[in-house]
């Protein structure tokens, strides 16, 4: 099992920025992929980003050249910087990791709990 601690949400008016933190703690398998989804209020959850574990990235059209996504893998870490922040941006935002379990030859998707991102003027 892989737990996984958001951090990094809060309040921020239109242009702002914020950084989100995911870090990855338990039983530590291979992380193949990881990254970001959001939902907002009435919506589908979303993608976001992505980055692999060689550091290929993959980005929603929407988030496009605002958000970067990267990860440190020695920290079992992935981070979202979020710049340019506009309204819509406005959702709960969730930490996704695709894991490898070398003793099950199985991958598994993990979610964190979820932290809240809210674009206000």
């Amino acid at each position: 099992q892989v737990q996984l601690v958001e951090s990094g949400g809060g309040l921020v008016q239109p242009g702002g920025s914020l950084r989100l933190s995911c870090a990855a703690s338990g039983s530590i398998l291979r992380l193949d992929v990881m990254g970001w989804y959001r939902q907002a209020p009435g919506k589908q959850r979303e993608l976001v980003a992505t980055i692999t574990s060689g550091g290929t990235t993959n980005y929603a059209d929407s988030v496009k050249g605002r958000f970067t996504v990267s990860r440190d893998n020695a920290k079992n870490t992935v981070y979202l910087q979020m710049n340019s922040l506009k309204l819509e941006d406005t959702a709960v935002y969730y930490c996704n990791v695709r894991a490898y379990d070398f003793q099950v030859a199985e991958s598994f998707n993990f979610w964190g709990q979820g932290t809240q991102v809210t674009i206000s003027s």
